[in-house]
């Protein structure tokens, strides 16, 4: 089969090749999966770099996010069947014709989602979706502030939280993706290049008295902190400034407010009944069509193109969801 495959690390995406890879093996729990589309993510390029916290042994083919057709189940797998249309996730493995993946790891594709779409789910959308419900406790009336809103988990977080009930303040570097999450829910929108947007989200507000609930992949706590309402909750998803923030204390203590950490991967092992139980509830929200996949409006077809694809988020030109689509569907979307 065809695959980005390494016999070696690389120092740039764009030494990625398309090669020919041995065929996976199914080991107990695992399905074969006929890969249709994979998520690009900035993790795959630290992995391939020998950057990232999972190191495979090498040769290995990167790509974690998936969705495709079963091809063949293992005998202890009860919860698929050959030619089931399933999304999940792997450790690495599925930038690739075929990939072998375990079972408990992936889900149905909702009936209205194509293949591209759903590919993306499995990380973005739980990482935003227990932010917000589980970590924040974001209330029907609240007010949410949404950093870099024009992101795969910035989309998907204004879509939560209008689901949610809250009004959405969404921040962007441009204009471009102000209205790109103004079409997507957002109320409101702010650039936080502008050195006066903390102002401005607090005009936004009620009275002036700030927002409830901050959700940052970026790294803006400190900035924030000058916008929020009393007994605020901060929300840490990530760094995608570069920079980890040192918070003066004293500030957290004035605002009555609460710093909150997500780290979504570790709910698989630490609290595993919630990391798969959350489907429970976003799925139905897809299905019903109250939030929906969205995908970088740059088409990336073949795996030929997953050094384009992930230069685009290497140079946080993209926003949405990055895909590429390794294989076309034949069902068309629905």
């Amino acid at each position: 089969m065809k695959a980005i495959y390494l016999d070696k690390l690389v120092a740039s995406p764009d030494e990625l090749r398309v090669r020919d890879a041995p065929e996976p093996t199914l080991a107990p729990g695992q399905v074969l999966v006929e890969v249709f589309a994979v998520g690009a993510n900035l993790f795959d390029i630290l992995m391939v770099q020998g950057k990232y916290q999972i190191k495979p042994k090498l040769p290995f083919a990167p790509g974690s996010e998936f969705a495709g057709v079963v091809l063949r189940v293992h005998p202890d797998v009860t919860r698929f069947r050959v030619g089931d249309r399933i999304f999940g996730a792997a450790s690495y493995g599925c930038y690739a014709e075929r990939a072998a993946v375990d079972a408990d790891r992936c889900l149905p594709v909702p009936g209205n989602l194509s293949f591209d779409e759903a590919c993306g789910l499995y990380i973005t959308w739980p990482t935003s979706y227990a932010a917000l419900k589980l970590r924040a406790k974001l209330q029907p009336g609240e007010t949410c502030l949404v950093h870099a809103a024009a992101g795969g988990v910035g989309l998907a977080a204004v879509q939560l939280a209008k689901a949610l009930g809250a009004t959405v303040i969404a921040t962007a570097g441009s204009e471009e993706k102000l209205e790109v999450a103004r079409r997507y829910g957002a109320d409101h929108v702010v650039n936080y290049r502008d050195p006066e947007w903390p102002k401005q989200v607090r005009a936004l507000t009620p009275k002036g008295r700030g927002v409830d609930v901050v959700y940052d992949p970026v790294g803006l706590l400190s900035s924030s902190l000058s916008c929020v309402a009393w007994s605020a909750r901060l929300i840490v998803i990530g760094f995608a400034a570069g920079q980890i923030e040192k918070i003066p204390a004293n500030r957290i203590l004035l605002k009555n407010a609460s710093l909150i950490g997500l780290f979504w991967g570790a709910y698989e092992k630490n609290e595993p009944k919630v990391f798969f139980g959350i489907w429970n509830e976003l799925l139905p929200l897809f299905e019903s069509g109250r939030v929906r996949p969205v995908l970088y409006n740059q088409r990336f077809i073949g795996l030929e193109t997953m050094p384009a694809a992930l230069a685009a988020i290497a140079g946080r030109q993209s926003h949405g969801k990055v895909v590429v689509t390794v294989r076309k569907e034949d069902r068309g979307r629905l």
